[in-house]
């Protein structure tokens, strides 16, 4: 069980640094305030968007279960 845990540790990191490179840029960071956000996107979010904002959000829920799974693991063993 501790292998597997740890496997499903480190592709859901993988997946997690992936899948927040790939998010569009909203604004409001350190390139705004140097004049890099000139541009603002008022439209609405695309398909696209909100599905990769729930592949995100769910590869997230599955990181934090393997994180409490292995601490607990380590606690009890």
């Amino acid at each position: 069980m501790e292998l597997f845990l740890d496997i499903l540790l480190v592709v859901t990191s993988l997946a997690l640094i992936l899948l927040v490179l790939l998010h569009r840029g909203k604004g409001g960071g350190l390139s705004s305030l140097f004049g890099g956000g000139v541009q603002s996107s008022l439209s609405s979010s695309t398909v696209v968007e909100k599905n990769l904002d729930r592949l995100t959000i769910f590869t997230g829920i599955i990181w934090l279960i393997a994180i409490l799974g292995i601490g607990l693991e380590i606690k009890f063993s």
